[in-house]
């Protein structure tokens, strides 16, 4: 320990930078894991559909017609901001939403929150992850 406070006196620039660096990381590993815990793997987001949860897919009309999770609805990603009035009625019940890479969603799941919706989540990796699961699309 002795020689750990003698680098630092001998080296405070070093120290001070090594610091900030663990800060850093600290603060990107907290803000991953905050995003993360309303993110759904593609097989959770199958388990609370069968419970009865609400699909919002955020991506544009044309892609949503070439294809859906089924049972999803369509919903223009720009008008979250006024969604609480259309989205009123989901607002204690499970509500997922999904885009193409789940960047879109996330952001999406945040506004929602500070809306007042309690039970929100977006699918982890968006519906790329869900293709790549093999998991089956609506057309139309």
């Amino acid at each position: 320990m002795d020689r750990l406070i003698d680098y630092f006196n001998h080296h405070p620039w070093l120290a001070a930078f090594a610091l900030a660096a663990a800060a850093a990381v600290l603060a990107y590993e907290m803000r991953l894991r905050a995003q993360s815990v309303a993110a759904l793997a593609p097989q959770d987001v199958i388990r609370l559909m069968n419970q009865g949860a609400t699909v919002l897919d955020l991506r544009a009309q044309q892609a949503f017609q070439q294809g859906h999770i089924s049972g999803a609805r369509h919903f223009d990603a720009a008008q979250i901001a006024s969604a609480g009035d259309a989205l009123k009625k989901y607002k204690e019940r499970p509500l997922i939403v999904y885009c193409d890479r789940g960047s879109t969603a996330a952001a999406t799941v945040r506004a929602l929150t500070q809306q007042g919706f309690t039970k929100v989540f977006n699918l982890r990796g968006g519906l790329s992850a869900w293709r790549a699961e093999n998991l089956p699309l609506a057309r139309g």
